[in-house]
């Protein structure tokens, strides 16, 4: 028992090392984009830039709830050109949606038209470009699936960076990012190719996919992202520029918390559909991801003060809570796993809690928190709290879909 254990553990560790390796590539990609950017635009500039950043991240949602449910369906036996119409279908209203709202977000963040339009025009290349890593993550092709999110990383940080280190600006910048997206959505179609024998899994009934799935994932994902960036978009409008940008620079640590465990939930997902496996899977990712959580905050606290070295003196304020910052990527990386097994199985009345958390911080951190340390207390507190109960009520529907009926007298 122990060989075959070992057996079938190796595939997975060899899973988890091939998506750890691209996605650490764009985080590392993203990262140095943020760190340059706020040294390069400076405190008075960047909170416009990573403000848009964030804004750009919740119209993602439905890319990242897509790429969740083309790799479901591929997994049930949905056909690999039905499930591409749909992310096309999806494109569509995505860009239709964030085109309406330019002018909304400008008007709220008082950010630039033609740089708010950059931010927002990338979705639709999004979501083409998670639905090829969903026909991947379907077909447990994760070695491919590894490389195009490092390529996709690298395609959309370099042209800003070249951008800005010319002194072309944040809207430049951002249009820049834009056409590195479509660039990368172009490779990973390339990459995805034919659907691989893998994809084909046990005969059953074939699934039809529509907006409908996606759309339901999308709400889920939806909260999930907006709890984790709604700090970002919150102090824009109670703080000053330098405070905001020095909170905007901070949450470098909580993105690094947050999406360096993101392997995890993206190889165990296929394990967290299968109701005899869920449990076990969940119970998995929650440990593994805690562990990192806990070494990303360590991490965060012996590397603090390197920040002023790395990022100028003027965020020296903020070295001493950038612990706080990791602590709150690390709770929240403990969410989105468990949200995501949730849409693994298509159960979304879990999400009501999450958009319960969201409305809270949000009115916690309009009414009360007027500095940097409140508001990154305030979201560590809403994090907690929102991650404990979503885990518990994820645990013990896991538990009950597990455990088999009982027996019942007859008569």
């Amino acid at each position: 028992m122990g060989g075959v254990s070992a057996v079938r553990r190796f595939p997975v560790v060899a899973d988890l090392t091939w998506v750890t390796a691209g996605a650490m590539t764009a985080n590392v990609a993203g990262y140095l984009l943020q760190l340059l950017a706020g040294r390069w635009l400076g405190v008075t500039g960047y909170s416009e830039f990573a403000s848009l950043l964030a804004v750009q991240l919740l119209c993602a949602v439905p890319a990242l709830a897509l790429q969740n449910v083309v790799a479901r369906e591929l997994v049930r036996g949905a056909g690999t050109a039905a499930l591409r119409g749909l992310q096309w279908r999806c494109a569509v209203i995505v860009a239709l949606v964030a085109a309406a709202l330019v002018p909304l977000v400008a008007v709220t963040l008082h950010v630039g038209v033609a740089a708010t339009a950059a931010a927002l025009g990338a979705a639709p290349a999004l979501v083409l470009l998670s639905g090829e890593q969903g026909v991947l993550q379907g077909s447990k092709r994760f070695r491919a699936l590894g490389v195009v999110l490092g390529a996709a990383g690298v395609a959309r940080v370099a042209p800003a960076l070249i951008i800005l280190a010319l002194g072309g600006g944040a809207t430049l910048a951002l249009w820049a990012a834009a056409c590195g997206i479509a660039t990368a959505a172009v490779l990973a179609r390339i990459v995805a190719g034919a659907p691989s024998a893998r994809a084909r899994n046990e005969p059953g009934e074939v699934s039809t996919p529509g907006v409908l799935p996606v759309l339901r994932a999308a709400q889920v994902q939806a909260a999930m992202m907006a709890l984790s960036s709604a700090d970002l978009i919150v102090v824009r409008i109670v703080l000053d520029d330098v405070d905001a940008s020095r909170y905007a620079l901070g949450t470098i640590a909580t993105k690094i918390a947050f999406w360096l465990p993101q392997a995890v939930g993206v190889v165990l997902y296929p394990r967290m559909a299968q109701p005899t496996h869920s449990a076990s899977a969940i119970r998995a990712a929650l440990a593994v991801l805690s562990g990192i959580g806990l070494v990303a905050v360590l991490g965060a606290a012996l590397a603090a003060p390197l920040a002023p070295l790395l990022a100028g003196e003027d965020y020296a304020p903020i070295q001493g809570l950038l612990w706080l910052f990791a602590l709150h990527g690390a709770l929240l990386a403990v969410l989105q796993g468990a949200v995501l097994s949730a849409i693994a199985v298509d159960r979304t009345s879990l999400a009501l809690v999450t958009w319960l958390g969201l409305v809270v911080e949000v009115t916690l951190m309009l009414a009360l928190a007027r500095s940097i340390p409140a508001l990154i207390t305030t979201a560590v507190s809403v994090a907690a709290t929102t991650t404990v109960v979503v885990a518990v009520m994820v645990l013990r529907a896991a538990d009950h879909t597990a455990r088999p009926e009982p027996l019942r007298p007859v008569g």
